[in-house]
């Protein structure tokens, strides 16, 4: 006979069965996941007690969960409101949670952990706190701890565990730093799970059978025999043997991973689990609950919660979406123009199932843009990523063509040739007729507005801008640009496109440069005006990595090549004379002239930019910038000012994209800024920094006057977020 019991608030559902085995079912009653809140910490505390008062003896524990998943991990909304104040409270919670995993898992009998569904973050802390693990495959299957890339460590024993389970270095590289999640064959390959099935209704019957098959589980490293793996770190003394070599490694490696930027989750990480090594499991808990405690109060999690999950799930859910349109999905699209981009938009489109037609002036050059599909899909082979019927199938959708007449009945047309206005519109209405009645047409431009680039169509309410970012097929975001005549009905439909090929879509209002473009020019222009400052290059490049972006600005420079914004800033400066208005010339223009049009050094591709080339790799900076400085005497720079102008001169733009109506919402500001121009993470994007800043919007706005003090009043900043300290209505609400 088997007997049930729940609480009327409990989360978990407590059932026992005539061999004694209790089966443990996670599911909260107010909640679409499981989440490790107090109503959860409070119904698992109970179960403990049901299992030591049960009138049958009991003789195993099975843990599962009614819902899709197996458990979602911590309550970021919870995580996201602490602050300094609360630490003894987050304290006090995380040592709960602690405490009760801890008392399953020495409770006396074994517990296995049956993973109906994804087990993420505090999830496989659960299932960590088992002396076996069985996860059903699946897609939606998944495991991991992703706590790192919030700016946060795994606070429910998953550092203590982990160490234990895998070794310290193994650990860390393949589960703690990189935030990585895992298929369930690929968890057992690491050995986070034990089994891995594939029948759901076999789930419970398989855990019951472990249980009854090993009476006597414990914990590996609660058996007196226990080592850890890969080699111990004595108390008092450095590591044995080879993990000594590694360990000593590895500060360096992550420095080296996060260019010097912020990285105070990746630090506490690596120091939990090194201390944690060296005592025993309860201490070890003690030491993690500290640095854990020290990162959720602390702002940088904050900034990367309100990004990585408060935006992304926004942006994912389709808040810039207009509604009332249905969903459609793109069946086949046309791609103009077979260069790297176009190549990688019609790989993407290809990957994510539409047939694609990709048009060039020459089959020959068409050709060559699906040789590029080709050589992805031959890595991908050779890599196990990709199947060779799948890679087959990929590239069969791939149709290349030199005429318009392929284009037949295309619901989706992109534009991606060069950034010629006059060419652009030449080839979308070459096309045009052959388009089904309602496709979706659309420009990659990076920097042309969209309404002007609809006139060259006869359906500028179907006209779209979608700027795609390079290399396609790895970089996730694309901006929607909406221009004056851009219909609610096409703007839904680009959106859908994007999800549809997998990507993150921001959504901006047209405007010279757009958004991520115009933005990312002011760092661009910024770093050049401090070689016409005096300052070192070697120091710009630091002060870049040391505000966290992923490479120095003027490499950046060098890479995009410097006559790109040399072009764009031509451009903004004939559109604001030609509507009558003043330019405002930015100090960096002066320094790009001399190098593109004085020295004949527009950047790599042509083997001379800022930096000299050996074989198209960096060789060192070029000995003419030392004439770039305009003081007699080399001035010594501060670099925190030198990284703050890259952070600010972005920041403060994005601000002005706001007052002139481009922006519409923070979470495509901080998305597209992060995701397509590669702003530091740890600031959870552009207007996430201004509030997280220290002091607020108005340390922001005191700062910003600091900084317009000294190197010039383009950093002034505008009246919109002065009067916002006043008001408390934010320029972005």
């Amino acid at each position: 006979m088997t007997t049930t019991h729940t609480d009327e608030r409990s989360t978990i559902t407590f059932e026992q069965d005539t061999d004694g085995i209790v089966t443990l079912t996670l599911d909260d009653p107010e909640q679409s996941v499981n989440t490790m809140n107090d109503a959860y910490r409070r119904s698992m505390a109970q179960a403990l007690v049901r299992l030591r008062s049960s009138a049958t003896p009991v003789t195993g524990i099975v843990l599962t969960s009614a819902k899709k998943t197996f458990f979602a991990g911590g309550d970021l909304n919870d995580l996201f409101a602490a602050t300094t104040e609360d630490a003894p409270s987050v304290t006090a919670f995380a040592t709960d949670i602690k405490d009760v995993l801890r008392d399953l898992e020495t409770f006396g009998v074994p517990v296995v952990a049956a993973l109906n569904g994804a087990a993420l973050g505090g999830g496989l802390e659960i299932a960590l706190a088992c002396h076996h693990r069985i996860a059903l495959a699946g897609k939606h299957s998944r495991f991991g701890l992703p706590e790192v890339t919030l700016g946060l460590l795994p606070g429910g024993g998953g550092v203590v565990r982990t160490v234990r389970l895998l070794g310290v270095r193994r650990a860390l590289d393949s589960v703690l730093l990189g935030g990585r999640t895992f298929s369930a064959e690929q968890a057992l390959d690491v050995g986070l799970v034990d089994e891995v099935l594939n029948e759901p209704d076999q789930l419970i019957s398989r855990a019951k059978a472990w249980i009854i098959a090993n009476p006597g589980s414990v914990a590996r490293w609660d058996e007196p025999t226990y080592v850890m793996p890969g080699g111990s770190i004595a108390l008092g003394s450095p590591a044995t043997g080879d993990l000594s070599d590694s360990l000593a490694g590895l500060m360096p490696s992550l420095r080296k991973q996060f260019k010097g930027g912020p990285m105070p989750a990746s630090r506490n990480i690596l120091c939990a689990a090194v201390e944690g090594a060296q005592v025993d499991f309860e201490t070890a808990a003690k030491i993690e609950t500290r640095y854990f405690v020290e990162l959720v109060c602390g702002q940088i999690s904050k900034n990367m919660i309100q990004a990585f999950f408060f935006d992304t799930q926004g942006i994912k859910s389709g808040q810039g979406r207009p509604t009332g349109f249905r969903r459609r999905d793109v069946r086949k699209v046309v791609v103009l123009g077979a260069g790297m981009m176009g190549a990688g938009i019609a790989y993407s489109c290809a990957r994510s199932g539409m047939d694609t037609v990709l048009k060039d002036v020459t089959e020959e050059a068409a050709e060559k843009g699906k040789n590029y599909a080709q050589t992805l899909c031959d890595n991908a082979v050779a890599k196990a990523a990709m199947s060779r019927t799948d890679a087959d199938a990929l590239l069969a959708r791939i149709v290349t063509t030199a005429g318009p007449a392929a284009a037949e009945g295309a619901d989706l047309v992109i534009e991606a040739v060069f950034e010629d206005p006059e060419l652009k519109k030449r080839v979308l209405a070459e096309v045009e007729p052959f388009l089904a009645h309602d496709a979706v047409i659309s420009s990659n431009t990076s920097t042309i507005p969209i309404t002007d680039l609809a006139t060259g169509t006869t359906r500028p309410a179907d006209f779209i801008g979608l700027h795609f970012f390079s290399p396609v097929e790895k970089m996730e975001l694309v901006e929607i640009i909406a221009g004056a005549r851009t219909s609610d009905a096409t703007l839904a439909r680009a959106y859908d496109v994007v999800q549809q090929l997998g990507q993150t879509p921001i959504v901006v209002n047209d405007n010279r440069g757009f958004y991520t473009s115009r933005v990312i020019l002011n760092r661009l222009l910024e770093a050049a005006s401090m070689l016409g400052d005096g300052v070192e290059p070697a120091s710009i490049e630091r002060a870049s990595t040391l505000a966290g972006y992923p490479v120095g600005t003027l490499a950046l420079l060098d890479e995009l090549t410097l006559a790109l914004p040399r072009k764009i800033r031509g451009q903004f400066k004939e559109a604001v004379e030609s509507n009558g208005g003043v330019y405002e010339r930015h100090p960096g223009e002066d320094v790009l002239e001399y190098m593109v049009v004085e020295n004949n050094r527009p950047g790599r591709s042509a083997g001379a930019g800022f930096y000299e080339y050996e074989g198209g790799t960096r060789a060192g900076f070029w000995a003419g910038l030392a004439a770039l400085g305009t003081n007699d005497a080399p001035v010594d720079f501060l670099l925190g000012d030198l990284a703050d102008r890259l952070l600010f001169s972005e920041v403060l733009d994005t601000v002005r994209c706001f007052d002139e109506n481009v922006l519409r919402s923070a979470a495509d500001a901080n998305i597209g800024s992060i995701y397509g121009i590669g702003f530091p993470a740890w600031t959870g994007g552009t207007v996430q920094f201004i509030v997280g800043y220290n002091g607020g919007v108005a340390g922001f706005v005191e700062r910003a006057r600091d900084l317009a003090a000294k190197y010039g009043q383009r950093f002034d900043p505008p009246a919109s977020l002065v009067d916002s300290v006043e008001t408390r209505r934010m320029v972005w609400a």
